[in-house]
């Protein structure tokens, strides 16, 4: 079989093609696990906010390992159930400079985790950094993994 430059060019630009269809499908898929992280990261803030148990059990897993910035690490039922007996009045919760990254089935996210409370008339402030780790379970992104750490002052 003789082959020419013209066979071989044609292949080439196939090919290339190709790739480029598998390359922008892997990127959109990416993009929309990112999408999809950022959604359940923002359903945990909301959730911790309002103290709402159906939708921190929903975007935690059964394995979640909740550590905070005291050295206290926590299970799930800990840490939903300290969420919804706590004692001061938690008037607001912001994650700011959020940065995150999905890698495979697992995403990295880190953050500021800034509070406002209030216990017994006195207003706190709480400002710390986070990790936390999701993880992609039967096709829904879970929390896995929090940490909480003191920032530098």
């Amino acid at each position: 079989m003789n082959v020419s430059r013209r066979d071989v060019v044609v292949a080439g630009a196939v090919a290339f093609g190709a790739s480029s269809v598998l390359l922008s499908s892997s990127v959109g898929a990416q993009g929309g696990d990112e999408a999809a992280v950022a959604q359940g990261v923002e359903t945990l803030r909301k959730a911790q906010l309002e103290a709402d148990r159906s939708k921190l059990a929903e975007v935690t897993s059964e394995q979640v390992s909740y550590g905070h910035s005291d050295g206290r690490v926590e299970t799930k039922e800990q840490f939903i159930n300290g969420v919804m007996t706590r004692k001061q009045t938690v008037k607001s919760i912001t994650f700011p400079d959020l940065k995150l990254s999905v890698v495979g089935n697992a995403a990295i996210v880190r953050h500021i985790f800034l509070s406002e409370s209030e216990l017994d008339g006195k207003a706190t402030t709480t400002r710390i950094g986070a990790l936390q780790v999701w993880q992609k379970q039967d096709g829904a992104w879970k929390l896995l993994a929090r940490q909480g750490f003191r920032l530098p002052a």
